[in-house]
C-alpha cells in the first residue's frame, strides 16, 4: 500500500513511532525492521500495551491517549504484523515475541520494570514473558499484568472457521490467498465489535491499512499458527502464572463469541482466584472483543483501578452509571466453608 493511501488514523499512528532493527538470538532469521511507538512523560511508570491477531499496536489508538497521563504509555508490532517487516518464513512464534517483547523493554526502552496490558494473542506472548520473570530469566520486573479478551484456555473457545482452516496447508492458501485486507478488516468489524462496525469506520480503515503494509495477508497463515503453540503451552504458562505473586488482572468484554466470557471465569476460578498477589476479575457491557476500541474509557478506568491498591474490593459496578464495568471478583487466600459464610462477617 501506498503511503498516500494509508487511512488517515493509521498514518498518524506510524508517524508517531519511529522503529528498531531486532534479530532473534537463533540464526536461523534474518534481522527485521520493528515498529514501535511512545506516548507520555518518560518519567512515568512503563505501561507496554501487547496487540493481538491479525491486527496491529494501532488497536491501542484510543486507550493510549487515555493513560497517558499516568504511564509512559509504549507499544510496539511484532513481525508479521502492522508496520513491522513481514518476511515470509521468518518463523513467526509466541517465544520468539516474548523474546522480542524483553529485548524492548530492556534494550529500547531502558525500562527497570513494567506493566503490560495485553490482547488476544498478545495475552500469550505476556504469558509467555510472565513465566520468565517468575522464574528469575528476565531482566525487566513485572509490576502488573492485566489481560483482555484472549482465548488462552482454547477449549472453551470459539474459534472461527477461518482460524482453523489458516491452520492446515495447502488449504489456509486458498481462501487468505484471495482475501483482501479490507475483506478482511470488515469482518472484524462486523464479527467482534459491539456495535458492529462498517468498512467507513476509522479503525476498520486503519485495521486494513496495518494489514495491507507489507504485503501483511501473505504471511497470516504462518503468523495464525500461534494457535498451535498456544494449544501446546497454555497450561503450562497458566499454572506458572498462578504460583506467581505478580499481580494479575482480567478484563473481559462481555458481547465477545470468539473468546466469550466464560474463558475469564474458568482461568480465573481455576488459576487465579486463590493465586499469591492482588488479583482481579472484571466484565465490562457493551464491549466485544476489541474492548480497548469499543469501551476505551472503561478499560482506561478499569486499569487505573486495578493499578491503584486503596481501590475497593467488593464486587459489583464501579460506577453508578449505566454500563458501568462490573467488579466480579478479587483473589483470596482460601475460600470459607459454607457454614463460615453464614457466621462470619464478611470483610
Amino acid at each position: 500500500m501506498k503511503w498516500d493511501a494509508v487511512a488517515p488514523r493509521a498514518a498518524a499512528w506510524r508517524q508517531r513511532g519511529g522503529y528498531f532493527s531486532w534479530r532473534p538470538e537463533k540464526p536461523d532469521a534474518s534481522a527485521v525492521d520493528v515498529f514501535h511507538i511512545e506516548i507520555g512523560d518518560p518519567g512515568l511508570p512503563v505501561l507496554v500495551l501487547v496487540h493481538g491477531f491479525p491486527t496491529s499496536s494501532v488497536d491501542w489508538f484510543d486507550i493510549a491517549a487515555r493513560l497517558s497521563a499516568s504511564f509512559r504509555v509504549c507499544a510496539l508490532d511484532f513481525p508479521g504484523y502492522g508496520f513491522s517487516g513481514k518476511p515470509p518464513g521468518w518463523g513467526y512464534s509466541i517465544p520468539r515475541d516474548a523474546e522480542l517483547l524483553e529485548f524492548y523493554l530492556s534494550e529500547v526502552l531502558n525500562a527497570r520494570s513494567a506493566i503490560v496490558l495485553a490482547h488476544d494473542r498478545g495475552a500469550s506472548v505476556a504469558l509467555v514473558h510472565a513465566a520468565g520473570c517468575a522464574d528469575g530469566s528476565c531482566r525487566v520486573g513485572l509490576e502488573h499484568l492485566v489481560l483482555t479478551n484472549a482465548n488462552i484456555f482454547l477449549p472453551l473457545a470459539n474459534l472461527r472457521e477461518s482460524q482453523r482452516l489458516m491452520l492446515h496447508e495447502p488449504a489456509a492458501s486458498q481462501p487468505f490467498g484471495q482475501m483482501t485486507p479490507d475483506a478482511l478488516a470488515q469482518l472484524l468489524g462486523a464479527t467482534a465489535f459491539t456495535p458492529a462496525r462498517s468498512s467507513a469506520d476509522q479503525e476498520i480503515e486503519a485495521i486494513a491499512s496495518a494489514l495491507a503494509h507489507d504485503n501483511g495477508m501473505a504471511v497470516l497463515p504462518e503468523t495464525v499458527q500461534y494457535l498451535a503453540e498456544r494449544a501446546a503451552g497454555e497450561q503450562s504458562w497458566l499454572e506458572a502464572l498462578a504460583a506467581s505473586a505478580t499481580p494479575t488482572t482480567l478484563i473481559w468484554g462481555m458481547s465477545d463469541t470468539v473468546a466469550p466470557p466464560r474463558v475469564a471465569t474458568f482461568v480465573w476460578d481455576r488459576y487465579l482466584m486463590l493465586k499469591p498477589g492482588r488479583n482481579s476479575l472484571y466484565l465490562v457491557p457493551d464491549a466485544n472483543h476489541y474492548i480497548q476500541n469499543d469501551r476505551p474509557d472503561a478499560l482506561a478506568d478499569i486499569v487505573l483501578r486495578a493499578l491503584d491498591p486503596a481501590a475497593a474490593t467488593t464486587p459489583g459496578a464501579i460506577t453508578a452509571a449505566p454500563g458501568s464495568p462490573l467488579l466480579i471478583d478479587c483473589s483470596r487466600r482460601a475460600l470459607p466453608a459454607a457454614a463460615e459464610v453464614l457466621t462470619t462477617p464478611q470483610a
